[in-house]
């Protein structure tokens, strides 16, 4: 038994139109894995420069009064690596004893604040960081 022939002449394959919405559709899925992709990226360097930036900033509050007495007012620097760090100490409350003993003078609470900074992708970032220590006050006469 024999197949009979196709209706139209027996040709079988894609027309051209076909194969042009096919590849439109290939285009299109390409540019957004390849835009997916780089979103990723840059998502994945913008958290180690704040993850970096963050371990600056704990260092540098690590730092405040571990060589000197804690003292208001702001000091700053570069950091290297693309960065600039800023601490800045205020005082809070101040506790003056009712008795001092001999060479005692009063205590401070100091808020101090950490920042870093540094540019990526054409803008500015920072981050900042805050806690509280304990510094020595002049003694109020």
């Amino acid at each position: 038994m024999s197949v009979p022939p196709a209706i139209g002449g027996g040709a079988s394959g894609f027309t051209l139109l076909e194969v042009v919405v096919a590849v439109s559709i290939a285009g299109l899925a390409l540019v957004g894995l390849f835009q997916a992709g780089s979103t990723g990226l840059f998502a994945a360097n913008t958290a180690g420069r704040v993850e970096e930036a963050v371990e600056r900033a704990q260092s540098h509050l690590a730092a405040f009064g571990r060589a000197s007495d804690v003292f208001a007012g702001e000091i700053e620097g570069d950091d290297g690596g693309g960065y600039h760090w800023r601490l800045r100490a205020r005082p809070v409350m101040t506790w003056q004893p009712t008795q001092p003993a001999l060479g005692a003078g009063a205590t401070v609470l100091y808020d101090v604040e950490a920042v870093i900074s540094w540019r990526s992708a054409g803008r500015d970032r920072s981050i900042v960081l805050a806690t509280r220590r304990i510094g020595a006050g002049v003694a109020s006469q």
